[in-house]
C-alpha cells in the first residue's frame, strides 16, 4: 500500500474515533443524567441516535486502516469494543496513530507499489 492511502485512511479514522468519542461523552455524561434526574431525554436523543449511526462508520474506517496496515484481528477488535466506552475511544485512538505513524517511519509500511508494465 502506498503511504498516501494509508495517510488518508489514518486521518478518516482519526476524525471518526473523535467524533463518535465526543457524541458518546455527551451522551453519558450529559444525556443519560438529564434523562434520568430530570426526565429530559432530549440530548439522549439527539446525541445517542447518531453516535449509534456514526459508530458504524468508525467501524469501517477502522477496518479500512487496519487492513491498510496489516493489523490483527484482536486489535481491530479493541478498536471496535473503544468507540462503546467513553473515553477509550481517545486513548485507542491515539495509540492506534503512534502505531501507524512509527510503522510509516520505519519503512514498515508505506511503500509506493512500483507500476508494472
Amino acid at each position: 500500500m502506498d503511504e498516501k492511502g494509508i495517510r488518508g485512511a489514518l486521518t478518516r479514522y482519526r476524525v471518526m474515533a473523535w467524533i463518535v468519542g465526543i457524541l458518546l461523552v455527551v451522551l453519558v455524561c450529559v444525556g443519560v443524567p438529564l434523562k434520568y434526574l430530570a426526565g429530559n431525554d432530549t440530548v439522549v436523543t439527539w446525541t445517542g441516535i447518531p453516535h449509534g449511526w456514526l459508530y458504524m462508520i468508525l467501524l469501517i474506517t477502522a477496518f479500512d486502516l487496519g487492513r491498510r496496515v496489516k493489523w490483527p484481528l484482536w486489535r481491530l477488535l479493541v478498536i471496535a469494543a473503544a468507540g462503546t466506552v467513553p473515553f477509550l475511544s481517545f486513548v485507542a485512538e491515539r495509540y492506534a496513530t503512534k502505531d501507524v505513524r512509527a510503522k510509516l517511519a520505519s519503512g514498515e509500511i508505506g511503500r509506493p507499489v512500483p507500476a508494472t508494465d
